[in-house]
């Protein structure tokens, strides 16, 4: 067996198609009219209720019980982008976790959180420039030794 997509149940397919392109430099790979699969490995599918079954009144809005997680390696510009687009729902601004990633929530369109985090990859080579070691850096950052090591022979 293998897992192959997440799906989110949309209002309006174009609506949140450009909303994922845009935003997120998601690149559309299949779409059925109804049904969108991007790039980054999840889909959305407009009459979800229909599809499966359900009283379209069980669709719930903020359910607040999943998100989309993305990194990005120059967080600056992207919450300067985000900050060009009106009707941005956060669900918060942006802080910094105890981790030292900076990371911000916001909703899309259909009120799906939206997670988007400083690549770690990039934090991690940030204090190994500083002058941290493997060891330190694996401490500051909470995450293993390997991932450290790996992210310095990048």
């Amino acid at each position: 067996m293998e897992f192959r997509v997440a799906l989110l149940a949309v209002k309006d397919v174009e609506v949140s198609k450009k909303f994922y392109g845009e935003i997120f430099d998601q690149k559309v790979v299949l779409d059925l009219g109804a049904n969108v699969t991007f790039s980054g490995g999840f889909a959305i599918q407009q009459g979800f209720d229909w599809l499966v079954g359900l009283p379209p009144d069980s669709i719930v809005e903020k359910s607040h019980n999943m998100e989309l997680y993305f990194e990005v390696d120059d967080f600056d510009a992207f919450i300067e982008k985000l900050n060009e687009y009106k009707n941005i729902e956060y669900v918060h601004e942006v802080r910094k976790f105890e981790w030292q990633q900076r990371g911000v929530r916001i909703y899309d369109p259909d009120h799906h959180i939206i997670e988007i985090g400083e690549s770690m990859k990039v934090i991690a080579k940030r204090y190994l420039a500083e002058g941290y070691s493997i060891e330190e850096t694996a401490k500051i950052i909470q995450h293993p030794i390997e991932f450290v090591k790996m992210c310095s022979e990048t």
